[in-house]
């Protein structure tokens, strides 16, 4: 991992201080805090608080993903050519900022102005944003180590920060709720205030605090954005991985959308919602020391293969639970969630390793753009969840704003809600089998690259 003064020789061989994992991990906390609510919260408070048909949320959704196809590989490749005076990632995620916030506003006020078309354009430019600040920060967090487990324990070190900024989020809601403040609207508020006041002090905290490190690469041939998507999709190993988060995302995804929906049409018990996601994320917080000593011990293919498969046992109980099964349904959300920040981290840990073997190929560290094809994957696949999350259950029936659901339409949505993810998980898991970065592979790779980079210095 880089040095102060960007040694590449002993690039791979320094641990980096916690003080700067830290510094560098400081937007996630907010940032992952407007993706909970845009899961958890949004789709129930536009088709139950609003009036918005759960079909249309979902559409909307997903609608406004399709600006991503443009933006995403866009900006990753800028991002990689561009050498400004800040450096090639922390300019784009200063001007995504205020993109972000706008949007997160606008989604989660809208006020007066609701409806399928406001959430749809407005989401829109919240992703927007998002992008902005997120695929440069992913692209960064990839070029600080280029050791295979520093690698896991700096994107650990990311979706940890992430999780605690969640855990607070819904600690505060549980908060409100004892304090008689239950309105949705008024808690989407709240969160909206406290990123808008927290996002510019903690990116403005990682950008000081934390150097970017000189660029990996031999030589840099000009090529066009599409060209480079090509490149991208020549990489066997890289769209291995699209392949099993395009579905593990989706399956959670799924669940996220429906938490709330489940725990009031069919628990009778919507109130005990913020509860429920609280411990959830503090269990995803506890369980990821666990996996990063797991894929350590056993490789980090295998890790994110046995996390994804802990997600598809635990959900499967839940499509036989009913009214009167609330502390089960909480106990069983709490152990499967155990596993949700491993299969992130992990994840984009091995995209990293994966970058590397481009990186030995084609002379060029093109980490933005690996990483704009990345991001392009994790959010079509929320979308598509999202999508998943509130049109199956539409089509076979269920209608949130129905005040007598049947027992047949209950029986239904629970299938949503925990057959069809542990079958996504089952399915995305194929894709980890025989998987070729292994450590051994990635230690080779790496010893070529340091020759190259020695050689060429």
């Amino acid at each position: 991992m880089p040095d102060d003064h960007g040694d590449k020789p002993t690039r791979a061989l320094q641990r980096l201080s916690r003080g700067r994992l830290l510094a560098y991990s400081a937007p996630s906390l907010v940032t992952a805090v407007a993706a909970l609510p845009l899961a958890l919260f949004v789709p129930a408070f536009y088709a139950d608080d609003l009036g918005v048909s759960l079909a249309a949320v979902g559409g909307a959704i997903a609608l406004s993903r399709l600006l991503d196809v443009v933006t995403d590989p866009l900006i990753g490749a800028l991002s990689d050519r561009l050498r400004l005076p800040l450096g090639r990632r922390k300019p784009w995620m200063l001007l995504g900022a205020p993109l972000f916030l706008l949007g997160l506003w606008k989604v989660f006020v809208p006020g007066d102005a609701a409806s399928a078309t406001h959430l749809a354009v407005w989401s829109a430019i919240l992703y927007l944003g998002f992008t902005m600040i997120d695929l440069p920060h992913k692209a960064w967090g990839a070029e600080l180590s280029t050791d295979y487990d520093e690698r896991s324990r700096v994107t650990g070190w990311r979706e940890a920060i992430a999780t605690v900024g969640q855990v607070g989020l819904l600690a505060a809601v549980v908060w409100l709720a004892v304090r008689g403040v239950e309105d949705a609207a008024d808690q989407l508020r709240g969160i909206a205030t406290a990123v808008v006041i927290g996002l510019p002090i903690l990116l403005a905290v990682c950008v000081m605090g934390v150097p970017e490190g000189a660029p990996e690469g031999f030589r840099h041939e000009r090529r066009s954005t599409l060209a480079g998507l090509k490149i991208v999709a020549r990489n066997p190993a890289f769209l291995r991985m699209v392949g099993c988060v395009l579905f593990f995302v989706s399956g959670v995804a799924i669940q996220g959308t429906l938490h709330r929906l489940v725990l009031a049409d069919v628990m009778a018990d919507e109130r005990r919602f913020p509860t429920m996601i609280l411990l959830e994320n503090v269990a995803t917080l506890a369980g990821i020391p666990l996996w990063l000593a797991t894929s350590v011990r056993i490789g980090k293919h295998r890790a994110l293969l046995a996390a994804a498969m802990w997600i598809a046992v635990w959900s499967l109980p839940l499509v036989f639970l009913r009214e009167g099964h609330t502390a089960a349904l909480i106990a069983i959300i709490v152990v499967r969630g155990s596993s949700f920040a491993s299969i992130l981290f992990l994840a984009n840990s091995i995209a990293a390793d994966v970058i590397d073997v481009d990186t030995l190929e084609s002379g060029e560290q093109r980490s933005g753009l690996f990483f704009a094809a990345w991001g392009m994957t994790i959010k079509l696949s929320l979308a598509f969840g999202v999508v998943l999350g509130t049109t199956l259950p539409s089509v076979l029936g269920y209608d949130p704003a129905d005040p007598m659901i049947s027992a047949v339409i209950q029986g239904r949505l629970m299938w949503v809600y925990g057959g069809v993810p542990a079958l996504l998980m089952g399915i995305g898991a194929l894709f980890l089998y025989g998987f070729p970065i292994t450590r051994e592979r990635h230690a080779e790779v790496r010893a070529e690259l340091l020759r190259r980079s020695t050689r060429y210095s």
